[in-house]
């Protein structure tokens, strides 16, 4: 099955219908539990595509092995036509070194549930962080990145703050500055808002829909949140035990699902 569904940075990503990341018969089990079940699907380059489905369905496993936080059982992942865990060697598929792993990986971001940020750092320092380390930039160039995305999300004025010193969506905003500071191609969304007081859900949902309107960036996003997603998304996935069991625009899942799971979610949730 196939999915073909002004930038925050000085980077974009090439929107031109290529495929940005692609599962091929990919099978994940945690012990006896099939969490994905010989899944395969694609998603082009600045699209932005939401995948929804009961918890258990598979969900935020897609989004792990991206992040290469889990390993899939069988099949293949590729990312910008790279293979992520495996490297061809003699014409051979053998599994992937850590470089090869780490090279391949840094295209993407995530925001987690959880904001994950570090509580010794100041708000400043937990940006440029990584674009230091991983990407190799200048302090002084990490900085001006931080300061430029700050702006973005409305935070210029907590820079010398720690975590501690910000609320919940504060914190998320400060992580998702943090995710787009090292220029991905791909932005992957992990139920960023459940994890908020409900009176800040709607001001993290705000910024997330101002980047997928104003960017080229790819996002591949696992919400409960179906306005959000009827918003963003050029494609929507309904999982359900490891499968996609439904695609389509957000227009046709949502007004006029197929599937009778789809259905029952649907109807389950909203």
């Amino acid at each position: 099955m196939s999915t073909t569904p002004d930038s925050t940075t000085d980077k974009n990503p090439p929107v031109d219908g290529s495929q940005l990341i692609r599962f091929d018969n990919v099978t994940k089990r945690f012990g006896d539990n099939v969490v994905l079940d010989d899944l395969c699907f694609d998603v082009s380059s600045g699209k932005h595509v939401t995948l929804i489905g009961p918890s258990g369905s598979g969900k935020t496993t897609i989004l792990r092995l991206l992040m290469t936080l889990v390993e899939p059982d069988s099949g293949t992942v590729k990312v910008s036509g790279d293979y992520l865990f495996h490297e061809e060697r003699n014409g051979k598929l053998e599994p992937a070194g850590e470089s090869h792993i780490r090279e391949v990986r840094k295209n993407i971001g995530m925001v987690f549930q959880q904001f994950n940020l570090f509580p010794n750092m100041k708000v400043i320092r937990n940006i440029t962080e990584a674009p230091v380390h991983v990407l190799g930039l200048s302090k002084e160039e990490a900085e001006s990145r931080a300061r430029e995305l700050l702006e973005l999300v409305g935070l210029t004025e907590h820079i010398d703050k720690y975590p501690s010193q910000l609320s919940g969506g504060q914190q998320q905003r400060v992580a998702i500055a943090r995710a787009l500071a090292m220029r991905p191609q791909i932005l992957l969304l992990d139920e960023v808002t459940s994890a908020l007081d409900p009176e800040l859900v709607a001001g993290v949902l705000d910024l997330l829909r101002d980047i997928a309107q104003t960017t080229d960036i790819t996002m591949l996003c696992v919400t409960h949140e179906m306005n959000f997603a009827r918003d963003i998304s050029d494609d929507v996935l309904m999982f359900d035990a490891g499968k996609i069991i439904e695609s389509g625009p957000p227009e046709k899942i949502f007004s006029e699902p197929e599937h009778e799971r789809t259905q029952q979610f649907l109807n389950a949730i909203l």
